[in-house]
């Protein structure tokens, strides 16, 4: 006779699928097979409390293989976090509480949107980093407030990305003995066995980042995974890897084959993997001994939160101002007067590099946002993202503000996605803008879940010179502002570099990726705040005929085309325009404004590809952008070989006003 645990995990195989079979698609392969692992984990390991979901002391669950949506919306429904019946019926629907991949903030429970194989794995290395950080920073003696562990769901596919290795590796290195994945090797892909193209020894690779390994032969057997859950736990300088043998599609008729990977059952099948799981014939269908088994496994979750209040209550007793720093950080509270103050805003009247200004409001923001956390893919000393006396993020000092990811762009952006979904962190990142090709699938995610992570790219144009045509970006500029939600900001000077920062740290929806020159640019008097409207005129002209459109270093070129002009009986506008997606946000009336329909003579000038700038130079305007990739020479040889001059400019301004 079943066990009423065995009861529940059958239940809830079912109705996932059940539910996949409702929509006709899904993927019913992982919610059979590892639906044992995920009730152990869940009802007898994990800390968490449904009646509570946002507890700030909960253990974090990254459903990495995320396709295995159904397994999760069955859990979640089983653990009471609001999930109904009819949210399970209405899977994969428009509208619905159940989409086909987790959704952050869309349902409740999910802690991050893992999307793209390998994704979780990183995210789970974030949270892991957030948390040790958090602890060692808000921790005292007897008094834990930050003790809690991460643990990752993954597969076959989440090993074979090249993020999940990336994260693994910064993992064992940083000795995260908080991090625990349980692997569900059921060795079976969409194209079949992975004896085709995945024969390595999984455990041997993970061992050799540093991390503790540990296996289970049997998926079905609860006992053993629940034992070697708490084996890894009982491992505090190790993050650890459970490599757990399943069967795909358990149960069902055509269980451990790649045909029940991605694919409803069917009618026929369903019925089958119902007869050979011993579950009632009816729809949707859960027994009353596994509610009632259920609402004890609640209850007793729900109590973990009564006894960390009643800790931090005496926490909050004895270390008042800490106490008030957590709950303002955990709240996204932010000091605006800070950031509104003359000191914020204020530079030196002399040329310097857009990175150096960067770096120099990384270091004023440092002082007044204890939540500022990050570093750079290996490149801190040219990005300029190091935080002077913040000390460095390691498995000796979790304390440290500098997180040196190593050269690891995709893992460092999922990273810092996780960072930012945790909470009481505003996480940066940084690397050269070329290199934002490998981190753009992790920016894509920021902005899908809204979070406001700020990407730090400097090296921003062909100003990169000597180092070529690979360490030039051309199209990456284009690629970002492709990004729905996602706000770019190329700034000309320190005010734009202030207003980026401004921005980036103080919206709490919108990732910010700050575009940023190796090569000294000029201080401008007229520059500022407008930035924070994407676009706005620096300098103007009674009756122009023409405006200059630039943004960045070539801001210059229109600037002082303006006099040249201005001595050639040209009347123009200069506007300066950090901020597609800042600008586009505006008002009709403000882009009016800035950009008056009557003026159709506009020159556009920008140091890279010129897609997607069309719509602001109209039919009758132009572009002075890049066409092709750059070359190998010193910038000031590059920008004129590529007609970035003040003379072209004006000459192309001169033919529009004729």
């Amino acid at each position: 006779m079943k066990t009423v645990k065995q009861q529940t995990i059958d239940t809830m195989r079912v109705l996932a699928a059940e539910a996949i079979d409702k929509a006709k698609s899904g993927h019913p392969g992982i919610a059979l097979g590892a639906m044992p692992m995920a009730y152990a984990l869940w009802a007898e390991k994990m800390k968490h409390s449904p009646k509570n979901i946002k507890w700030c002391n909960r253990d974090r669950f990254v459903l990495s293989s995320g396709h295995g949506s159904a397994m999760l919306y069955a859990l979640l429904h089983m653990f009471d976090y609001g999930l109904t019946l009819d949210d399970l019926k209405n899977f994969r629907q428009e509208g619905s509480k159940t989409p086909g991949h987790p959704e952050f903030g869309e349902v409740a429970g999910v802690e991050i949107t893992t999307g793209p194989l390998g994704q979780g794995i990183a995210n789970g290395v974030g949270f892991a980093m957030a948390e040790r950080h958090m602890a060692s920073h808000f921790n005292r003696d007897g008094m834990d407030i930050v003790d809690h562990y991460t643990y990752v769901l993954c597969g076959d596919g989440c090993l074979m990305e090249g993020i999940a290795s990336e994260a693994a590796s910064l993992a064992g290195t940083l000795g995260l003995g908080k991090l625990i994945v349980l692997y569900d090797s059921n060795s079976i892909t969409i194209e079949g066995s992975t004896d085709i193209a995945f024969t390595e020894d999984v455990c041997a690779r993970f061992e050799a980042y540093g991390w503790q390994t540990l296996t289970v032969a049997d998926g079905n057997d609860i006992d053993v995974i629940s034992a070697a859950i708490d084996e890894a736990k009982a491992e505090k300088n190790k993050p650890t890897l459970i490599k757990i043998t399943t069967e795909i599609g358990f149960g069902a008729p055509n269980a451990g084959t790649s045909q029940v990977h991605g694919e409803a059952l069917g009618a026929e099948k369903l019925a089958k993997l119902k007869e050979n799981l011993e579950v009632p014939a009816d729809e949707f269908y859960v027994p009353d001994e596994v509610r009632a088994h259920m609402s004890e496994v609640v209850s007793d979750l729900n109590k973990n939160v009564d006894e960390w209040n009643k800790k931090f209550n005496e926490y909050a007793a004895k270390y008042p101002e800490l106490a008030k720093e957590w709950e303002d950080r955990m709240a996204g509270k932010l000091d605006m007067t800070k950031l509104d103050s003359d000191e914020f805003w204020s530079f030196e009247n002399k040329a310097n590099a857009t990175r150096n200004l960067s770096g120099e409001m990384i270091n004023r923001l440092a002082k007044i946002m204890p939540d500022l956390f990050g570093g750079s893919a290996d490149l801190a000393p040219s990005n300029k993202t190091n935080i002077k006396d913040g000390g460095d993020f390691s498995k000796d000092n979790y304390a440290g503000r500098n997180i040196h990811f190593g050269v690891r762009e995709h893992a460092m952006g999922a990273i810092a996605n996780a960072m930012a979904a945790y909470g009481g962190i505003h996480p940066f990142v940084a690397t050269f803008f070329v290199f934002s090709d490998y981190v753009k699938p992790a920016m894509r995610l920021s902005a899908l879940m809204e979070l406001p992570v700020t990407y730090v790219f400097t090296h921003d144009s062909i100003g990169v010179g000597e180092d070529g045509p690979t360490h030039q970006p051309i199209e990456q500029l284009a690629a970002m502002r492709s990004i729905p939600g996602f706000v770019d900001f190329r700034p000309a000077d320190g005010h734009e570099t202030a207003a980026a920062w401004y921005y980036a740290v103080s919206n709490g929806k919108h990732p910010v990726g700050i575009a940023l020159t190796r090569q000294n640019l000029p201080y401008y008097e007229e520059t500022g705040r407008g930035a924070l409207k994407g676009a706005y005129v620096v300098r103007d002209s009674k009756d122009a005929s023409v405006i200059l459109i630039a943004s960045g270093s070539e801001l210059e070129l229109c600037y002082k085309a303006y006099d040249e002009l201005a001595a050639s009986g040209i009347a123009a506008r200069v506007v300066s325009m950090p901020s597609v997606a800042l600008f586009e946000m505006q008002s009709e009336e403000y882009r009016e404004s800035v950009l008056p329909k009557d003026i159709r003579a506009r020159v556009i000038v920008e140091a890279g590809c010129g897609f997607g700038l069309d719509r602001y130079v109209g039919l009758d305007g132009a572009k002075i952008c890049m066409e092709g990739f750059g070359a190998s020479a010193p910038y000031s040889k590059l920008f004129p070989k590529f007609g970035f001059t003040v003379e072209n400019v004006v000459e192309t301004a001169k033919k529009l006003v004729k």
